[in-house]
């Protein structure tokens, strides 16, 4: 049998195995174990104990935990909740301006936890009912919570990037900087999108009524303070990593820390709060590890066969592709794959053949992992299988229906297509702060 029909074997049995409702980990662990064994006898044992003893080396590892902590000790100690009442007061007055503070909501999110789906269920949780409660149109507020919390995975401090980071072999510090003005543009163009539509449209985002617009001035700073703390928190962790003055790890064990600290210091941090943060930290993190340690053996089992080198020659010298169809070919296949697997499940599948086949064709590692993460998210919130949007359905009110959510998501699709579309043409816009930051 023939090293590409191995390779092929490979992944219809991976994609076969998850479409039993196998565990990812498992699905794509087994395979691999199986194809070694079968393929090297016991010395193909070797292959996932070297990923095992990669990932147990892997010294920025310990940046994940330390950020999903810092991020559920922000969230269950309610100190998002003062990030929603300051936008509440200061952008009441614009028309669709709680939508436009709620995308702010969720960038600072995205900033205090890296998970998109723990800034979707903030959003639902806190954002949602005060909307619906002012009269906002249900489809424009279900799209605008959806949309935000596609932040959580391109702003840093991403979990996905660290786990791209590990299977691509980039440095995560990189693909962070690479994350930051793509992360800041697409929320300006969901700001951009929300202002011009409730211009046109007022009933959809109406302005609030003057009883809870006239906020003394002194209430109104209270409230900026208190919402201006994760701010600082974020800063008191990245600042002193883009200024060299910390690593990577340091800097996330400064931001464990600092939040930890506001919590206890703003009298939240109760015995609760610090058990439910320290359960699901572990929780989280185990599972990404095992996610990184099935996803090295089977890349390095396919990288043992010589599959992408085969797979290069059949795009570039057979097909006469050039990289730039090969690329959007790529990009079209997560949209595809979005439709039934979350963002991890589908970088851990098809990592071991494209990112060597970007490596390959001349593109640069760092941006496709922007490229990545942006795509992904448009396909799992996409109609009709959208991951995302089974989510939104099973956290929003029983007004809003399927439907509604399909309809919602749409504009805000087409707009992170055209933030995609940017990124492609313009790379600079994810390279120019690595770039900078690292001296290249």
């Amino acid at each position: 049998m023939s090293h590409e029909m191995i390779a092929l074997l490979m992944f219809s049995s991976m994609m076969l195995m998850l479409m039993t409702g196998q565990r990812v980990f498992g699905a794509i662990g087994g395979v691999a174990v199986i194809a070694s064994l079968a393929l090297w006898g016991t010395g193909g044992s070797l292959i996932p104990f070297s990923a095992a003893m990669k990932l147990m080396k892997w010294y920025p590892l310990l940046t994940l935990p330390m950020f999903i902590f810092m991020g559920y000790v922000l969230s269950e100690s309610k100190i998002a909740d003062d990030l929603y009442k300051m936008f509440h007061v200061w952008m009441g007055p614009v028309h669709g301006g709680l939508a436009i503070g709620t995308i702010g909501l969720m960038v600072l999110i995205s900033a205090m936890n890296g998970l998109s789906v723990a800034g979707m269920a903030i959003g639902a949780t806190i954002a949602l009912p005060e909307l619906l409660k002012r009269n906002y149109d249900k489809k424009m507020v279900t799209g605008v919570i959806q949309a935000g919390s596609s932040l959580g995975i391109l702003v840093p401090p991403s979990v996905v990037l660290v786990l791209y980071a590990m299977i691509a072999r980039q440095p995560v510090g990189q693909l962070w900087l690479a994350g930051v003005f793509p992360g800041l543009m697409m929320a300006g163009l969901f700001i951009l999108y929300i202002y011009i539509r409730c211009r046109i449209q007022p009933h959809l985002g109406p302005v609030l009524p003057p009883e809870e617009r006239n906020v003394p001035m002194a209430e109104k700073l209270r409230l900026l303070r208190a919402g201006l703390l994760p701010i600082i928190i974020f800063a008191a962790m990245m600042v002193p990593f883009i200024k060299g003055w910390t690593s990577l790890v340091e800097s996330s064990a400064i931001g464990a820390i600092t939040a930890f600290l506001a919590a206890v210091i703003k009298g939240r941090m109760t015995r609760e709060v610090f058990e439910v943060s320290v359960r699901q930290t572990l929780a989280i993190t185990c599972m990404f590890m095992w996610i990184i340690l099935a996803a090295l053996g089977f890349g390095a089992v396919f990288d043992g066969l010589g599959a992408v080198r085969a797979i290069d020659n059949l795009f570039t010298e057979q097909m006469h592709l050039d990289p730039w169809t090969i690329l959007i070919l790529m990009q079209i296949s997560f949209l595809l794959m979005g439709t039934f697997l979350d963002d991890t499940a589908m970088l851990v599948i098809v990592a071991p053949l494209y990112v060597p086949l970007v490596d390959a064709l001349g593109f640069d590692l760092i941006w496709y992992g922007v490229l990545y993460t942006i795509t992904t998210q448009i396909a799992y919130m996409t109609p009709p299988f959208g991951y995302n949007l089974f989510l939104m359905r099973a956290m929003a009110p029983p007004e809003i229906s399927l439907r509604d959510l399909y309809a919602s998501i749409i504009p805000f699709v087409l707009v992170m297509i055209l933030a995609l579309s940017l990124i492609m043409i313009f790379p600079q816009i994810a390279m120019w702060l690595p770039n900078y930051v690292y001296g290249k």
